[in-house]
């Protein structure tokens, strides 16, 4: 199994080595916090050991379903927001290159908004294609994907006849409780389990994640494997030198403190974009709270360098980049030889793009390090479940860590309910 790297060597620059010897001793009392699991939101610390205490038994449900669903559907719409569908699709579009290891459906996404053009342009692919439902709300009352069953469980009846559509929808949701956890038992769906002690941004590796990409047809034993792998990195090696999360921690709290305010991940592959998005909410949430917090965003290169590259070389110096490097690809074309090069790329030619390509991403390191931009390297040797794995399991770690080292409690989210407030209030809900 190849493993990811972390690569500060374009950092020092910016933070020296006695700055990390001070930090030191708080990045490893973070550690120990979380995994004695005394710290704040510690009623939400599940996803810490669950790579390891991911059973056969379990994967083996979670594998016939996905594989029941897939057979019977050309699409499986996934129902969810936020966490409940960020961490299904960033592993789906970074391994949409890699062909599926078994039966697969397209899948598609609902419930992550209310835009009616949206479901109308949803509602036409469904017209014309066998499709089933996974639909994934630990209450079932959460307003998109609510709505959104609505909507699509009434043209699916519409579409197969109440007894058939109802063989093709799954649930993932509490275990006792909740409004789908109700509507499940009364229809028969087939049901499965959002742990009680993992919060939404974590759950990508229980079944809210593993039912849909397995669904796919991706290797969902790879992917838990892979995160097991990094899980005992984690736990294991003590020191920074050692534990890339904690380095990595480390470093993006040293850098705040120094007035870097921004951070953005970057990468030069574009099936990486959406992985990118769930990277987001899991640091937004964590750590944007109490007034204090880094605000992740993220670009996709070389594309954003014609469009907001402008800005990360030369605009204001509060940006820090953290930047996925992916030695190899998973198919390859090479630039082609042209006798006329009216283009002039024949210096290139016969060149593959994977070349050209690693070729920009270090030109643009350099360049942004000279203008000011800090650049940790995040170095992963391809895209596929192993590695994904162990990058979900790195992040999940390296933001625990953080926030503790930040101050807040990185398992809650009080902000996110104040604009469902206003909107219920608007809409003449009940009690509000």
């Amino acid at each position: 199994m190849g493993k990811i790297k972390l690569n500060i060597e374009s950092v020092t620059k910016f933070i020296t080595a006695a700055e990390i010897d001070a930090i030191r001793g708080e990045i490893e009392s973070a550690k120990e916090l979380l995994l004695s699991g005394k710290g704040a939101g510690n009623d939400f610390l599940g996803w810490v050991n669950l790579p390891s205490e991911t059973g056969a038994d379990f994967m083996k449900r979670v594998k016939d379903e996905a594989e029941r669903l897939a057979k019977m559907s050309q699409t499986i719409v996934v129902i969810g927001i936020g966490g409940s569908y960020l961490g299904t699709r960033a592993v789906v579009e970074a391994l949409a290159s890699r062909e599926p290891k078994g039966p697969s459906a397209s899948i598609v996404y609902a419930g992550h908004t209310m835009d009616p053009d949206y479901y109308a342009q949803l509602m036409k692919r469904l017209d014309k294609e066998d499709y089933s439902v996974i639909v994934i709300s630990k209450s079932g009352t959460t307003t998109e994907p609510a709505i959104a069953f609505r909507l699509i469980r009434q043209h699916l009846e519409k579409k197969y006849g109440k007894e058939i559509a109802n063989n093709r929808i799954a649930v993932i949701t509490d275990a006792q409780k909740g409004a789908l956890h109700t509507i499940a038992g009364a229809e028969g769906y087939p049901q499965f389990v959002i742990p009680d002690n993992v919060g939404g941004r974590f759950s990508v590796l229980t079944s809210v994640g593993l039912l849909p990409i397995g669904g796919a047809g991706y290797d969902i034993d790879k992917l838990v494997s892979g995160a097991q792998a990094m899980q005992r990195e984690c736990a294991e090696k003590k020191s920074l030198e050692e534990n890339p999360a904690l380095m990595y921690a480390a470093i993006r709290n040293l850098l705040y403190r120094k007035g870097y305010k921004v951070e953005i991940l970057t990468s030069f592959k574009y099936g990486l974009r959406y992985f990118s998005e769930w990277w987001k909410q899991l640091y937004g949430e964590s750590e944007g709270k109490d007034g204090k917090g880094i605000l992740p965003y993220s670009l996709s290169f070389t594309t954003d360098l014609h469009s907001l590259g402008q800005y990360v070389q030369d605009g204001e110096r509060m940006v820090f980049e953290t930047m996925i490097e992916v030695a190899q690809s998973n198919q390859e074309f090479s630039v082609p030889n042209d006798e006329a090069n009216i283009d002039g790329l024949n210096y290139i030619a016969e060149r593959t793009l994977t070349y050209v390509n690693n070729n920009a991403l270090k030109g643009t390191r350099e360049a942004h390090v000279a203008g000011g931009v800090p650049v940790i390297g995040l170095e992963i040797p391809q895209i596929d479940e192993e590695v994904l794995g162990q990058m979900i399991y790195f992040f999940e770690f390296a933001c625990a860590v953080s926030g503790y080292t930040l101050g807040v409690n990185p398992f809650n989210q009080p902000g996110v309910e104040a604009y469902k407030t206003n909107m219920f209030r608007l809409l003449g809900k009940p009690g509000f």
